[in-house]
């Protein structure tokens, strides 16, 4: 590995200096973000923790493109959010996976159809290839019989699976996922996040994953943990070595 790639592999994928968000004008402008600094590198597993209403999913939307950040610094694998035109959110968001948290597949498309679309955004990509990946994709997280199949004939547990499918379809950068386990029992929960981890180890991507989930935090490599709208340092440093 040359000098170039080592300074490439150390640059943050996630880089936030002095972050602040508003809803809300006038009378009504209210902060929600408070001074929110930081990195997370390549290859990393970060889980955000912290009580509903505290900011996360605020913070999560603004990473993806989703929201416009208003005061300080986004850097999304080098490229600035903060003011930045249609043109580089597009640019971002082919190299973001997002997971929702009600997982938001169209129930008018099937399983297959709703991992398509995630290419969609790759007009590179052949319209033949579009379709071996996403089948590919949900054979990998376990749903290979039902790829025809339509969200209101699969479970929780399957929906958040074709969630997942799509957004690591297209071999992202960096994957955002918003309380995936959160409609999930113990063990459907365990096997999306699992499923998370492995591609995305393969794939050589980054996660920040947004959790009430106790019972998952074991695959963090970090945790930050977000109060009234203040980022704390880091909880925790998770042991990799069972990864």
């Amino acid at each position: 590995m040359n000098n170039e790639q080592l300074d490439r592999w150390n640059e943050p994928v996630i880089n936030i200096q002095n972050l602040n968000h508003y809803f809300g004008t006038g009378q009504l402008r209210k902060q929600v973000l408070y001074n929110i600094n930081l990195e997370v590198y390549p290859g990393e597993i970060v889980i955000m923790t912290g009580p509903s209403g505290s900011g996360k999913t605020t913070l999560l939307t603004l990473l993806g493109g989703l929201r416009s950040a208003q005061e300080g610094s986004i850097k999304i694998m080098g490229i600035e959010l903060c003011g930045a035109g249609k043109n580089k959110l597009v640019e971002v968001r082919r190299n973001t996976g997002y997971i929702f948290q009600a997982h938001n597949l169209l129930k008018c498309l099937t399983a297959k159809q709703n991992v398509q679309m995630s290419l969609d955004l790759h007009p590179e990509i052949l319209p033949q290839e579009v379709n071996i990946r996403a089948t590919q994709m949900l054979e990998a997280v376990g749903l290979g019989e039902r790829i025809n199949y339509y969200p209101e004939n699969l479970s929780g547990g399957q929906k958040q699976r074709v969630a997942i499918a799509r957004a690591l379809v297209s071999h992202p950068k960096l994957v955002l996922a918003d309380e995936p386990t959160a409609a999930l029992d113990s063990k459907s929960g365990r096997d999306v996040v699992e499923i998370m981890q492995k591609l995305a180890k393969e794939q050589g991507c980054t996660i920040l994953l947004v959790t009430h989930d106790n019972r998952i935090l074991d695959v963090a490599d970090r945790i930050v943990h977000m109060e009234d709208g203040c980022l704390t340092k880091d909880d925790a440093i998770i042991a990799t070595a069972s990864h």
